[in-house]
């Protein structure tokens, strides 16, 4: 079993310096991936979840690759309907080819609704378009030329470059109900759940299709004594032992991945970046990744 930690590419508390550092800092450490988040327009209702300065995901990972070697480097996850799909293929393609084959691409449905609204992408059609984004980007990273639709009649679109990673990169779709276990099953390489509980993780492994791989997103927020079943958060809150516990179930489910999310959700209980490379640490350490 792999393991990835959460960078919050957003909020006062995060900086340039604090994004590389904290993704050097994993990388020396031993973890397998740093994934980041991802919106386009940052309105209010997402700004209180992920307040600005928020970094654009697919520009800082690019940007990240430039600045480190082995680690992988992912998206947790796209909204899959708030870019063009032609762009966000080549922009992807991109990636991986200067990364050396190192991006994870998760793809998810949003739930900002107020985004899409100034965006101009109709939020009841948010599944349908999410899955017209998923098939063009299979189709564009799989083939070097693309018979896509306009306005004038279908043209020929050339996609080089072309990903490293055959026959294309990790595809992650987030997603905690029904259709997100669809949608892997479909297309998908992985299940990507946000902060899910022991019983979502167990329905939803058991209602993956044979080949797609499990790699969760929970908390790491270590506690000084342990907290009363009643009152623990989805996994990974509580004591280093309850982690540990929390671990073991995942790995026993057949997690391929768990990435690690040090933030808490409110805002007003975030650290500064360095208090959180700490915290990297303390899991790479935890978890024996050297």
């Amino acid at each position: 079993m792999k393991f990835g930690v959460n960078l919050p590419n957003f909020g006062p508390q995060m900086t340039p310096e604090g994004m590389l550092t904290w993704t050097r800092e994993a990388e020396r450490v031993g973890f397998d991936a740093v994934l980041v988040s991802d919106h386009v327009a940052l309105t209010a209702d997402a700004h209180r979840r992920s307040p600005a300065p928020f970094f654009e995901s697919l520009s800082t990972l690019a940007w990240l690759a430039g600045q480190t070697s082995t680690v992988r480097l992912g998206i947790g996850v796209l909204i899959g309907s708030h870019r063009h799909p032609i762009d966000l293929a080549h922009a992807t393609a991109t990636i991986d080819q200067l990364s050396n084959g190192r991006l994870i691409v998760g793809v998810g449905v949003g739930w900002a609704a107020q985004a899409f609204d100034v965006l101009g992408v109709p939020y009841h059609r948010r599944g349908r378009l999410t899955d017209q984004t998923l098939d063009t980007l299979v189709a564009a990273w799989t083939n070097s030329v693309l018979e896509y639709p306009g306005t004038q009649g279908n043209h020929h679109v050339h996609t080089e470059p072309r990903p490293v990673q055959t026959p294309h990169p990790p595809l992650w779709i987030g997603g905690n109900g029904p259709p997100a276990l669809a949608r892997v099953n479909r297309i998908g390489t992985t299940w990507h759940p946000l902060h899910p509980t022991r019983a979502l993780c167990a329905h939803g492994v058991e209602r993956l299709k044979e080949g797609k791989t499990f790699a969760p997103r929970i908390f790491f927020l270590p506690t000084a004594s342990p907290i009363a079943a009643e009152d623990r958060r989805p996994l990974g809150y509580g004591s280093i032992e309850q982690i540990r516990g929390d671990i073991e179930f995942l790995r026993e489910l057949g997690a391929d991945t768990v990435v690690l999310d040090t933030d808490p959700g409110d805002q007003q209980l975030r650290r500064p970046w360095a208090e959180d490379v700490a915290l990297v640490r303390l899991a790479a350490e935890i978890l024996e990744l050297r």
